[in-house]
């Protein structure tokens, strides 16, 4: 095919018809047209040429030209005399030529056979493809986080691509279905843009039907409180086209949050359920206080007690016996979407369980003392009675609380604080004496805020030295939790059965590596100075 022959306004309505059709910039066609029309001219010149093509934006006309560039002979080498030319050879065609100047030179067009116009138009359709691709990501990247209506369009190994309105496809996979659901070609269906990517193939827009978000979204668009804001979601917890529970809170006084998204008669509800193929929807109060938040998200059950464990989220709940199974719900939804929604680990129990591990707890800190103190049972129990749970709070407890105990006197009460205390300084004698056979280190010993079990429990973990605690995490010593494949993990910490908290761990190993020289105080303290003026800023904003 020659360039010569053909129809020059023919290029510019087929680039006019692809920017059309593919919703993109004529000027990108033109430009891919351009570029393909060069390589084909490069195939028939030769590949060490610097053509170019320019196509006129009016007439359509296509002038070829080669580019030559005069290079400086003093610091570069004539590698190309296709493409370069010294100060010299340029003369002829410029007057004081410079290193950088560029010499053009129009050059008849090319005549393309069946396999250069084959190239061209591969060119054509990737550069053309990359544009609208280009085009699709930078409409849609700011619309993550929106419903937006689509078409069915084929389905792919589970996948459903769909069509955005005709302005590009995107995908909802599988595991972003709801379970039941099946659709066929031309089924109209809402989806929530949960990411969008700039991918070189396949899908950039990544859709779901069973994020919670897309609930939450869904509520936003039936109720016009949620919509102006008098009415905030604050948390979604799904089991999609199984159940769902949502926290919501007002801040109007006047408006019920539970009343406003159930709506009359439940419309409001009802056209979510409805898109979301009959999922229950338990719509709940929000609080701020854990414990009364807990108690919500757990309807419909009845709670007689929670105990909150703040430091390890994790929250023990105490229902009575028939309640026991419509707490947890069926194979554990219940428990399990409340855990979602409050972010707390729940352990429920029945009121006869919490009362025998009370019993248990009871008995157990009655024996210590019975062995340690060498009390009677009875006296034992009273002290267990007053709230006493260890030898330590026995040993430097200010004695007054000792004495407000029925039957203990001044005598009695020093006489307990004298074995409890004289128990303690044996057993740390002895602790320290397994620490050192276990090769325990007399800077890890001696350094502060470490007792001797702690250092005896440090050793047997093989961290003998100030050097091995300083290398420490604090996880490491305080435990902690971790999630492994949707589930929370617990972490043991070498320190953990002494009640050590994250940050006392982490102040314990920075001033082990300030004692090492490790690390400057100085330099913490500006840390912290920038922490703090960064949060005061964020605040006053």
């Amino acid at each position: 095919m020659a360039i010569t022959s053909a129809n020059q306004l023919e290029l510019l309505q087929t680039a006019e018809a692809v920017a059309r059709e593919k919703m993109i910039d004529p000027a990108l066609v033109i430009e891919a047209m351009e570029e393909s029309l060069a390589r084909a001219a490069k195939s028939r010149y030769g590949a060490e040429m610097d053509i170019r093509v320019s196509i006129d934006r009016k007439t359509g006309k296509a002038t070829f030209t080669r580019v030559r560039t005069v290079i400086d002979p003093e610091t570069e080498e004539l590698e190309n005399y296709q493409a370069q030319m010294t100060p010299e050879q340029a003369k002829q065609y410029l007057d004081d030529p410079k290193p950088g100047d560029v010499i053009v030179d129009e050059v008849p067009p090319v005549e393309m056979g069946r396999i250069a116009a084959q190239s061209a138009k591969q060119v054509i359709l990737q550069k053309v493809r990359e544009a609208e691709r280009d085009r699709q990501y930078e409409e849609f990247k700011d619309r993550v986080g929106t419903i937006i209506n689509a078409v069915v369009k084929r389905e792919e190994y589970g996948n459903v691509i769909v069509d955005l309105q005709g302005h590009g496809e995107g995908v909802l996979r599988r595991n972003e279905k709801i379970g039941r659901e099946s659709y066929r070609p031309n089924d109209r269906i809402r989806c929530y843009i949960k990411d969008v990517r700039r991918e070189a193939r396949g899908p950039q827009i990544f859709l779901s039907r069973t994020a919670p978000e897309f609930m939450a979204e869904l509520f936003k668009m039936e109720v016009p409180e949620i919509y102006d804001g008098i009415i905030e979601i604050k948390a979604v917890a799904r089991d999609p086209g199984s159940r769902a529970k949502i926290a919501v809170i007002s801040y109007d006084n006047s408006i019920d949050p539970v009343g406003a998204c159930v709506g009359m008669r439940g419309s409001r509800v009802q056209a979510v359920v409805n898109e979301l193929q009959g999922e229950k929807i338990d719509i709940i109060p929000w609080n701020e206080d854990a414990p009364t938040f807990l108690v919500n998200a757990l309807q419909p059950a009845e709670v007689t007690k929670v105990v909150l464990d703040e430091e390890a989220e994790r929250i023990e709940v105490v229902v009575p016996e028939e309640q026991l199974s419509l707490a947890i719900g069926r194979r554990g939804q219940n428990v399990r979407l409340a855990s979602q929604l409050t972010g707390l680990d729940i352990d429920i129990m029945t009121e006869e369980e919490e009362s025998a591990r009370r019993q248990a707890e009871f008995e157990e800190r009655t024996k210590l003392f019975v062995d340690t103190l060498d009390l009677d049972e009875f006296f034992a129990q009273l002290l267990v009675s007053e709230g006493f749970t260890s030898l330590e709070e026995v040993a430097y407890v200010e004695l007054d609380e000792l004495l407000v105990i029925d039957g203990v006197d001044e005598d009695t009460a020093n006489e307990l604080q004298a074995r409890a205390r004289d128990y303690i300084d044996a057993q740390n004698k002895k602790a320290l004496e397994n620490a050192r056979e276990l090769g325990a280190e007399d800077s890890l010993i001696e350094f502060e805020g470490l007792t001797p079990q702690m250092v005896e429990a440090l050793a047997k973990d093989d961290v003998k030295t100030l050097e091995d605690f300083a290398t420490c995490a604090d996880w490491e010593l305080a435990g902690g939790w971790t999630t492994d494949g949707g589930e929370r993990v617990k972490d043991d910490g070498i320190l953990e059965p002494f009640d050590v908290s994250l940050e006392e761990a982490q102040h314990m190993i920075m001033t082990a590596r300030i004692l090492l020289g490790w690390v400057d105080p100085a330099d913490l303290e500006s840390e912290e100075d920038e922490v703090e003026g960064t949060e005061t800023e964020e605040a006053e904003a």
